[in-house]
């Protein structure tokens, strides 16, 4: 496929939390140029975690409030997931590290990147960085819940193959806690050795 791609107009529609542009393009391909407008949100790159014990078989997850859920048909808008922040200035490990810590209490040590995703490409610019870490009860430092202004975060405890049924059952619908979840299965990480 031979196609070029050239911005000709970008417009701040908003910045108010994050940055919304409306951006004019051009796409040619194969000779035929094409003009396209479309609206991108950037709000920055983010990573998540998945907290996991092999020999208790458990999971961490948290519960929070999330807005664009309870708009979207989530009566009560609190959504079960896996601590997750934004990488603000950070490279994506140090990012997961003080958020695993803020948000779980817990303070890991061996994290491990497993892959990066586009979340939603269609309108959002954000890449998540996905990680997973073992965790053990000795490593829990402080009640986690989150430092920001607003964050009021419930820190969960299950067992993973609950976990899993939750994701059957409707309990667990965020698509980054299904895919950390998913790459535990896959891989037989929650096998005991």
């Amino acid at each position: 496929m031979n196609s070029l791609v050239k911005i000709i107009k970008s417009e701040v529609l908003s910045d108010n939390w994050y940055v919304l542009r409306k951006l004019t393009f051009d796409v040619t391909k194969n000779g035929d140029t094409k003009t396209h407008s479309r609206e991108a949100y950037d709000r920055g790159n983010g990573a998540t975690i998945l907290l996991y014990n092999k020999q208790l078989q458990t999971v961490v997850l948290t519960r929070q409030f999330r807005l664009p859920t309870f708009i979207n048909g989530n009566e009560s808008g609190m959504l079960i997931e896996s601590c997750a922040g934004l990488l603000d200035k950070d490279n994506a490990e140090d990012c997961i590290r003080r958020e695993t810590e803020e948000e779980t209490g817990y303070k890991v040590i061996d994290v491990r990147k497993i892959f990066e995703a586009y979340m939603s490409p269609g309108s959002v610019t954000e890449i998540l960085y996905f990680f997973i870490a073992e965790y053990t009860k000795k490593m829990k430092e402080s009640e986690g819940g989150g430092v920001d202004e607003g964050e009021d975060i419930e820190v969960l405890e299950y067992k993973f193959e609950e976990a899993v049924k939750m994701i059957e059952t409707g309990e667990i619908k965020d698509g980054k806690t299904i895919m950390l979840l998913q790459y535990l299965q896959i891989h037989k990480l929650m096998e005991i050795p």
